[in-house]
């Protein structure tokens, strides 16, 4: 019995997992939207650290390969695009708090302008 590729295993669990994160984003309660969205920022974070690492990355005897060159290249990518997630990800809870801000009425309208 030949066993499975493992690209063909990995892209399967991509595939569930595009499933299962559609499914799971969808069906939170608009009151939960706030939390989750400070906790895409934080996973965001710990994707930066990550990536800076990649940054940094350098092969034994200071050479650059080209190993060393995608890694560098890939985490400088990746560095920008979560960088845009967080401080996104940041406005938009900023937006979301301020929807549960009382209004402050007009002056001169007692009805708060409704």
């Amino acid at each position: 019995m030949d066993a499975v590729d493992p690209t063909v295993f990995r892209l399967a669990i991509f595939v569930l997992a595009i499933f299962v994160g559609y499914y799971v984003v969808w069906s939170v309660t608009p009151a939960l939207h706030t939390p989750l969205m400070a906790v895409t920022n934080a996973i965001s974070s710990v994707i930066i650290v990550g990536a800076l690492l990649a940054v940094a990355a350098h092969a034994p005897g200071g050479e650059l390969t080209r190993n060393v060159m995608i890694s560098k290249g890939a985490g400088a990518v990746a560095t920008a695009f979560a960088s845009v997630n967080i401080f996104g990800g940041f406005l938009v809870v900023r937006r979301m708090l301020a929807m549960y801000k009382k209004k402050v009425p007009a002056p001169g309208k007692k009805d708060g302008g409704k």
